[in-house]
C-alpha cells in the first residue's frame, strides 16, 4: 500500500523526487479524464489544449464562451447576466448552513484575520544625508478573485483563507470564483464562508472558463488584478496561462504533508495525519521519515485500519500507493536535512523536542511543532494560512499572505546636494552600459548640482 525506504541505500536526490511531480503541462490525465475532454471538445485533447481553446474562446467571445463551457463541463446552463450569486441565493445558503458551522466558520475567520493583520505592511520615507527622500509606498490592489475550489471537495475554508488576508490588505473588491452544483447554484457552505469572510461577490463559475473570464473581463465579469487559489489541473494550466494579463501568487499542486517522528509518536496521530492528506486528491503525497524500525511497522498497519473507516478511502489508497512513502533514517536530525531537500508544502515535527529541531527546517510551507498540532488544525482555524507552496516550491515561495494583496511604488526625490553626492559614479555606470541619453540626462544636471555645492546658486 506504501513504499518503503532506508536512507542508507538512498541519494539525496532519488528521496527529492519522492514527492517531485512533472510540469504541468506533462501531467498524465486518467482515462476518465481524458474520455470527458472528448466528449467535451469532440476531439482528443491534452489539458494544455483544452485549456489554451477555452482561454481562447472566452477572450474572443466573453459571456457566451463563459456559459458555453459551463453547460458543456458543468452540465449547468446559466444565464449571463445571472452569473454572480444573487441577494436571494445568499439567503437561501445562509438559511441552508447549520447555526453551528456557522459559528465555526465565524471563530475561524477571526483567528485568520488576527493572524493576518501582522503582516500588514505600511508605506515609509527615510531622509538622506543630503536632504534627498527615498521610501515605498504600499498601495492594496483594486480587484482580486479567490478561487474555491468545488469538485471532489467544496473548500468553504480556502474561501476564508483566500478573502480574509485580502480585506486586511484593503483591497477595494474581492470576488470568489466557484463551480455551481447540480442545481445551478453555488455551495452554500463556499457562500457563507465567503460572505463572512467579507467578499464582495460571488462568480458560480468554475474551471478554465472562470480563470479566462476574470482575467479578460466580458460583459458581466469584470477583469481583475490578480487570481489566487489552488484548483485542479485545468485552473492550475489556466491561471499560468494568464499570467501576465493579470497577476497569481503561485501555481498550487497537490497537496503534501512530511511528517518526522520519533520513537515516541503514537502511530494512529501519525497515521490519521498522513491519511489527512491522502484523502484529498490521488496525487497528494503522504511521507514519514522516522529513526524507528517500530515506529515503522505500527504505523503501516494504522495506516490500513483506518483507511478501512474513510468515506474517500479510494482515494486516499491511490494517493499513497502513487505517493505515499516510509522512510527510514538514521537520525531525526538526518530525517530534517531530507525534509529540506523536499521543501514539502507541510511538516509535522512528531518528536520529543519540535523546537530544538525547528531551526534545522529551513524549507518547508508550514511547520506544525508538536503531537497536538496537526495538519488539519492549519487547514481550517489555527490562523496562519493554509494556501501553501507545493512540489518543492516552498524553496522560493511563501503561503499566501497580505503581502500578495498589496503592490509597491518606490519613491525617489532627490535634491541639488543629493545628486551632486551621486552623480558622478552614475554618469560611470552610464558610460559602461553605453547608453547616450541616460549619460545626458546625468551630465546636463551635474553642474546644477555641483553650483549649489560650491555656493553658486543656480536659478
Amino acid at each position: 500500500m506504501i513504499k518503503r525506504y532506508d536512507t542508507a541505500a538512498m541519494s539525496h536526490e532519488e528521496l527529492r523526487l519522492l514527492l517531485r511531480r512533472p510540469p504541468l503541462e506533462e501531467v498524465a490525465v486518467g482515462p476518465d479524464v481524458a474520455a470527458r475532454l472528448k466528449q467535451v471538445f469532440g476531439a482528443e485533447l491534452t489539458p494544455p489544449e483544452a485549456v489554451a481553446r477555452i482561454i481562447q474562446e472566452v477572450e474572443a467571445h466573453g459571456d457566451a464562451a463563459v456559459v458555453e463551457y459551463t453547460e458543456r463541463i458543468d452540465g449547468i446552463r446559466l444565464d449571463a447576466a445571472a452569473l454572480f450569486v444573487d441577494e436571494a441565493e445568499i439567503a437561501e445558503a445562509a438559511q441552508r448552513v447549520e447555526s453551528h458551522v456557522k459559528a465555526a466558520i465565524r471563530h475561524a475567520c477571526r483567528r485568520v484575520r488576527a493572524f493576518h493583520e501582522a503582516q500588514a505592511e505600511r508605506s515609509w520615507f527615510k531622509e538622506g544625508p543630503s536632504g534627498e527622500i527615498l521610501g515605498q509606498r504600499v498601495f492594496p490592489l483594486e480587484r482580486v478573485c479567490c478561487y474555491a475550489p468545488g469538485g471532489r471537495a467544496a473548500l468553504a475554508s480556502t474561501a476564508i483563507m483566500s478573502v480574509v488576508p485580502a480585506k486586511v490588505a484593503g483591497v477595494d473588491e474581492v470576488i470568489v470564483a466557484t463551480p455551481p452544483g447540480p442545481d445551478g447554484k453555488a455551495n452554500p457552505y463556499i457562500v457563507t464562508a465567503a460572505i463572512e469572510a467579507g467578499a464582495d461577490r460571488i462568480l458560480k463559475v468554475g474551471g478554465a472558463q472562470a480563470i479566462a473570464a476574470v482575467a479578460y473581463g466580458t460583459t458581466w465579469i469584470p477583469q481583475v488584478d490578480k487570481i489566487v487559489g489552488p484548483g485542479n489541473i485545468f485552473v492550475a494550466l489556466a491561471k499560468k496561462a494568464v499570467f501576465g494579463r493579470v497577476g497569481i501568487e503561485a501555481l498550487n499542486g497537490p497537496s503534501e504533508i512530511a511528517v518526522v517522528a520519533d520513537g515516541g509518536a503514537r502511530p494512529d496521530w501519525v497515521a490519521a495525519d498522513l491519511l489527512s492528506q491522502a484523502e484529498h486528491d490521488p496525487e497528494a503525497a503522504a511521507l514519514l521519515l522516522t529513526d524507528s524500525q517500530r515506529l515503522t511497522e505500527e504505523v503501516e498497519g494504522e495506516l490500513a485500519r483506518q483507511l478501512g473507516a474513510l468515506e474517500r478511502r479510494e482515494v486516499a489508497a491511490e494517493s499513497l500507493k502513487r505517493w505515499g512513502a516510509i522512510v527510514t533514517c538514521r537520525s531525526i536530525a538526518e530525517a530534517c536535512e531530507w525534509v529540506n531537500q523536499i521543501a514539502p508544502e507541510h511538516v509535522e515535527l512528531m518528536v520529543a523536542e519540535p523546537w530544538a529541531h525547528l531551526q534545522s527546517i529551513r524549507f518547508a510551507g508550514a511547520v506544525f511543532l508538536g503531537p497536538y498540532s496537526t495538519e488539519p488544525v492549519g487547514d481550517y482555524i489555527a490562523g496562519p494560512n493554509h494556501i501553501l507552496p507545493t512540489n518543492g516550491t516552498a524553496r522560493f515561495s511563501s503561503p499566501l499572505g497580505v503581502y500578495d494583496f498589496v503592490r509597491r511604488s518606490s519613491l525617489i526625490a532627490m535634491t541639488q546636494g543629493a545628486l551632486q553626492d551621486v552623480v558622478t559614479d552614475g554618469i560611470v555606470l552610464a558610460e559602461v552600459e553605453e547608453l547616450g541619453a541616460h549619460l545626458n540626462a546625468l551630465r546636463i544636471r551635474e553642474s546644477a548640482a555641483r553650483g549649489r555645492v560650491e555656493g553658486n546658486e543656480i536659478p
